[in-house]
């Protein structure tokens, strides 16, 4: 809920953030009905189908993640189920952190130096 308007202008801050979510959402929801009448109401990745109720665990995912590239063909879209499009994002954020290489390497590497087996063969040697 917004708060009053305040000397130190938060009363503004309030209603820029909801107008914000206000605009978001008519964007999402224009580009929602678009793609459930270009595609079947089915998830594009585990092939599930959805009607009625459960329609609103179908989501448009971006397949470029970008929000803002909403071509009217769809063909930047895919409709996935809320588990999927989940999935979807958390390899993406994924791939991001696993493709930063480390610095002054040529090319990624894993981040760790710890070797557990590093002493093993001075061990055996002492056994025998």
């Amino acid at each position: 809920m917004p708060r009053n308007n305040k000397p130190g202008g938060e009363g503004k801050l309030d209603q820029l953030i909801v107008e914000a979510a206000r605009n978001r959402e008519q964007r999402e929801k224009g580009y929602r009905e678009r793609a459930l009448k270009i595609f079947p109401s089915i998830c594009a990745r585990c092939g599930r189908e959805f009607e009625g109720k459960r329609l609103r665990e179908l989501t448009v995912h971006h397949k470029d993640h970008n929000h803002e590239n909403n071509p009217p063909d769809g063909s930047n879209w895919e409709l996935l189920c809320l588990f999927c499009h989940d999935n979807e994002h958390s390899r993406f954020v994924d791939e991001e952190h696993h493709e930063k290489a480390l610095p002054g390497d040529s090319k990624s590497k894993p981040t760790t130096t710890f070797k557990p087996f590093a002493s093993l063969e001075n061990l055996l040697k002492k056994e025998k």
